[in-house]
């Protein structure tokens, strides 16, 4: 079993090398990177106005950021009309480039530095998920103990299918209309003013984001119920079609003949089963409310990673960009892994088949 799940993690794990290194050549390889980084650290660097002043700045700029360097490992060169014999238009840069000065950071635990603020990255994540981690793990905890006693209450109950029509058009709402809905009607001083409108509006400087929050645990609810209803209704009726399916095998018969009730069958001998083809569902919930957590921290104005990702893309901060988007794919890649061994736990069917 060990060694099937670690050859699934090693697999999951150069498909995320792939996806990381396709999205920083394609970053670095924009135009407008170069000039907006050097431009905005000229300005830190250089208060002259003259055009010889900021030309050095600028030069300065690029050569801290490793900027000069090709991108890749492999660079292309357009041949000049002027020259009688062609250049070669492909040339091998050696380990002199962009990438491989980032990626022998990030083996050492160095994503770099922002090019606005000049701050390490993995400085600036960890402050955003310090935010972000409590709020996704309790929303997914949330959506995982919902989804369980909603998905018994409802398979035990076939006439109550008025809820699941509303679990299927609560479905279709995507997230921001979700919080928006949640925001005007239950922080709306016209309306119902239950909930703080913003998040950490009144923050004190000198008071951090965590302990903040944690200290006023109301700014937490509406973004908390936005993340937890999007998520809910998949694994929920995932799980009432599961169970409705092991009902009707002969092992719950049998469970039923000897006297137990339909919600005692469903919990003690149905459940196990029925959870095996939404382990996966469940193992996803991190990922896609890390991904929900962009829409819901701007619109209730948490300082989580979801608004730092957001602010690094207006401001082209591609350096905080690639480690966000890091931090998004390595959560995939564990949890893709955890799928895989809880698979092996829970079906003993696998374990024999490996030996």
């Amino acid at each position: 079993m060990v060694r099937r799940v670690l050859g699934r993690f090693l697999q999951l794990l150069l498909t995320g090398w792939g996806l990381i290194t396709v999205l920083f050549v394609l970053v670095h390889s924009l135009p407008v990177n170069d000039a907006q980084a050097t431009e905005r650290l000229a300005d830190r660097l250089e208060t002259e106005t003259s055009a010889e002043k900021i030309q050095q700045a600028q030069q300065a700029a690029r050569l801290r950021l490793g900027l000069t360097k090709p991108v890749f490992y492999i660079s292309y060169a357009p041949v000049s009309q002027h020259q009688m014999r062609p250049a070669a238009r492909w040339r091998w840069n050696g380990t002199h480039n962009q990438y491989h000065q980032w990626l022998n950071g990030l083996l050492h635990g160095n994503l770099g530095r922002s090019y606005r603020t000049e701050e390490p990255v993995s400085t600036l994540l960890a402050s955003a998920l310090l935010v972000t981690l409590p709020l996704t793990g309790l929303a997914a905890l949330l959506t995982i103990g919902l989804s369980v006693v909603l998905g018994l209450w409802l398979a035990s109950r076939p006439g109550l299918r008025w809820l699941l029509t509303g679990l299927y058009a609560l479905d279709s709402l995507p997230i921001f209309v979700v919080a928006l809905l949640l925001l005007l009607l239950l922080a709306n001083p016209d309306f119902l003013a239950l909930f703080p409108t913003y998040g950490l509006g009144m923050q004190d400087d000198e008071t951090s984001s965590i302990v903040y929050l944690l200290s006023q645990p109301a700014f937490l609810v509406l973004p908390l119920a936005s993340l937890v209803i999007t998520a809910l209704t998949e694994p929920t009726l995932q799980l009432v079609s599961a169970l409705r399916h092991e009902a009707g095998l002969p092992y719950t018969q049998t469970a039923r003949a000897k006297g137990l009730l339909e919600k005692q069958v469903l919990r003690r001998h149905a459940l196990r089963n029925a959870l095996l083809p939404i382990f996966t569902l469940f193992t996803e919930l991190v990922p896609n409310l890390l991904a929900g957590a962009v829409v819901v921290e701007l619109i209730f104005a948490l300082p989580g990673l979801g608004r730092l990702l957001a602010d690094a893309a207006a401001t082209h901060d591609y350096p905080v960009v690639l480690g966000g988007i890091l931090v998004v794919l390595a959560a995939r890649l564990l949890t893709l892994a955890l799928a895989d061994w809880l698979y092996q736990l829970a079906d003993p069917r696998l374990r024999i088949g490996i030996q």
